[in-house]
């Protein structure tokens, strides 16, 4: 349905740029967490998230 919308040729084009925009993708999560509070994030990691309770 969508190669009738766009056409088969960007459709191809697309699907050839799918892993690399995965990889970018985690990348740049992991940047952002690297950048910003890690703790905040693991703190919904279940196993992590018992290690800092008493650390405040």
């Amino acid at each position: 349905m969508i190669s009738k919308v766009i056409g088969s040729k960007y459709v191809a084009i697309a699907k050839s740029w799918v892993p690399t925009m995965a990889l970018w993708g985690s990348v740049g999560g992991v940047a952002l967490v690297h950048l910003t509070d890690w703790r905040l994030v693991l703190d919904y990691v279940p196993y992590i998230s018992g290690k800092f309770k008493n650390d405040k």
